[in-house]
């Protein structure tokens, strides 16, 4: 058997039959050392996605991302719109950090980190599973006539499977929405929050469409990171690879036989057993090299290395290494891209740091009021202004006032003559400023002013006064 050299396999994908209809992905159930220490960072992180939300640190929940407000806080730091400039930063942080780890170790967050991943695989699959039975099992049941046994089968697995899905939607409502939120809108009870139970069932119907019947087919079709792997790639990056060197032999692979010398018949180790496609979760066959939908999951690494302890062949046909550690036998290193990433992410985490540190907990902003003019009040003039003061931490601050620094004049609060702003809170309301003639340098003067909580400066602002060209 020779070395495969068809590239055929790369038109079609293995979701879909040669008729184009769906082609369901039954896998094998792994079992080895990687898929152990898969299932150990899995139940870690797991507990960490459904638990991130009702955490809080300093009063701030651990993570949120509240669109709607535009309020968020990443690892219980908060970021308002005000900070958007550091949110979006962050986000570009990640988006590098990602693009060098796919550089370096290829698609490998697929198959250890993607919440996607380790739903689909961790608990859909596994209770799945424990339900229905390993890969010949599932192909039985399919083929089965729906008799009892069928329908309660599937019964219990749908009707698990919704509930597992309406329990992520409200632990993702709580990421949107904030935790305090959901918990309050349970509380008071489905008929007083009818609009959130409609989007809570919305989420949940989602969630069950993918798991249920779209499944590996996130990462195939709609995961975009797939296509971007193809950019990143090149023979240096680790990734899970069959050993096509040792695999393939001068004469190809071929199914083992007890008696025989492999090497001097020129018989590569695949002894092409093909379990390593029967328990891929996308159904592809590693021996054809990269593909998109390889997650580097390392079942199939698992599988071939318990098929080679048994015919008593050497570990590691199927292993994580690059290609030129392949075919040219070189050792990872750092290459002049990879370099570069690590230095632009230097940079973008130095740059976001500074930010951080320079970030203030109170931002007050005071506009002059569009389309009005100065007013004469007595000997002085009167400018009128809008504030608003964001107060981005967990204390209520109960007397806030405004006086001027610069120059001399007088700051009039419309209303209430006390302000206060409320914890993660804003305040806003409109002011007036007195200032003598004297003190003006022209028909436009900028302000300095102090926001006071009691006798306590907390933040200092600017803005501009309109006055009269002339004071003769």
């Amino acid at each position: 058997m020779s070395k495969i050299q068809d590239d055929s396999f790369r038109d079609t994908i293995a979701t879909i039959d040669s008729k184009g209809k769906r082609a369901w992905i039954t896998p094998k159930i792994p079992v080895g050392r990687f898929y152990d220490k898969r299932k150990l960072l899995s139940y870690f992180l797991l507990i960490f996605l459904l638990g991130a939300p009702f955490v809080k640190i300093n009063g701030n929940q651990f993570l949120m991302f509240n669109v709607l407000e535009r309020k968020f806080n990443i690892f219980s730091f908060p970021f308002w719109p005000q900070d958007f400039h550091l949110f979006v930063i962050s986000m570009i942080i990640g988006v590098v950090g990602l693009a060098l780890f796919t550089v370096a170790f290829g698609r490998i967050f697929c198959g250890w980190f993607c919440p996607q991943t380790i739903f689909m695989e961790m608990v859909f699959r596994r209770i799945e599973f424990w339900i229905e039975g390993d890969r010949a099992a599932q192909m039985r049941l399919a083929k089965q006539d729906w008799d009892a046994e069928k329908i309660r089968k599937k019964v219990i697995k749908f009707v698990i499977f919704f509930l597992i899905s309406f329990i992520i939607a409200n632990v993702f409502l709580a990421y949107l929405i904030s935790s305090d939120e959901l918990i309050k809108f349970i509380k008071e009870g489905p008929t007083k929050n009818a609009s959130t139970l409609i989007a809570l069932l919305i989420f949940t119907a989602v969630f069950y469409f993918i798991y249920a019947w779209f499944r590996e087919q996130v990462c195939i079709i709609a995961c975009p990171y797939g296509r971007m792997q193809g950019v990143l790639l090149d023979n240096k990056t680790i990734n899970v690879a069959y050993d096509h060197v040792r695999g393939e032999g001068t004469t190809g692979r071929a199914k083992f036989n007890k008696n025989e010398d492999r090497a001097a018949l020129g018989k590569g180790d695949c002894i092409d057993c093909k379990v390593c496609v029967h328990v891929c979760p996308t159904g592809i066959d590693i021996r054809n090299g990269t593909q998109l939908e390889c997650i580097n999951c390392t079942a199939c690494i698992d599988e071939c290395d318990t098929i080679m302890e048994k015919v008593g062949l050497p570990k590691g046909l199927i292993r994580y290494a690059s290609e030129d550690e392949i075919v040219k036998k070189e050792k990872f290193k750092l290459t002049t891209r990879m370099k570069g990433y690590i230095a632009v992410l230097a940079i973008l985490t130095g740059v976001f740091i500074g930010m951080l540190f320079l970030r203030n907990d109170v931002e007050a902003t005071v506009l002059h009021l569009p389309g009005q003019l100065f007013q004469h009040k007595g000997d002085k003039i009167s400018n009128i202004y809008t504030y608003k003061i964001v107060n981005k931490t967990e204390v209520t601050f109960e007397d806030v006032t405004f006086k001027l620094i610069t120059p001399k004049g007088e700051v009039k609060l419309v209303g209430n003559a006390k302000i206060k702003v409320p914890k993660q809170g804003l305040a806003k309301g409109t002011l007036f400023i007195e200032i003598d003639p004297a003190y003006l340098t022209g028909d436009k003067t900028e302000l300095e002013m102090a926001v006071y909580n009691g006798n306590k400066i907390i933040e200092t602002t600017s803005t501009n006064f309109i006055g009269p060209r002339s004071f003769d």
